[in-house]
């Protein structure tokens, strides 16, 4: 088994760099906000009830991923946000967060609302699953 390499001097394959590694910035002095992942599924009577579409809680048969980032003292427009098929990136002037998502996602659909009240953003994303029709109907 040989790889071959587009040029003779790179060390890595562009396949074996995992996507988001452009955006790891280890000296970077903010700090990283407090955040949570969430899991949400859309369910009808036919799966409360009767169990009819084989739904269970798992996080296999969960349609979106809720992403609640805690940003004290910051503004809506100083936030910086790029979403990757598995990757969040947020900055703001405190505070960045680099984060891999345990499922890869749609990146073009999404939403995402700043709560100013509670100062925390919701992010929420279509979660892309490979085998998604046999597990959500």
């Amino acid at each position: 088994f040989q790889v071959k390499s587009e040029n003779k001097k790179t060390i890595w394959n562009t396949e074996e760099v995992p996507e988001g590694s452009e955006f790891d910035d280890t000296w970077d002095p903010r700090e990283q906000p407090e955040y949570e992942i969430l899991f949400k599924q859309h369910v009808g009577t036919e799966d409360v009830f009767f169990g009819m579409t084989g739904k269970d809680p798992s996080t296999a048969c969960c349609e979106d991923m809720v992403i609640k980032i805690r940003l004290p003292e910051t503004k809506y427009s100083d936030i910086a946000l790029d979403i990757q098929d598995k990757v969040l990136d947020l900055r703001t002037p405190k505070k960045k967060l680099l984060l891999h998502l345990p499922y890869p996602v749609n990146s073009k659909e999404g939403r995402a609302r700043f709560l100013s009240e509670e100062e925390i953003l919701e992010v929420t994303l279509r979660i892309s699953r490979e085998f998604d029709f046999l597990n959500v109907a």
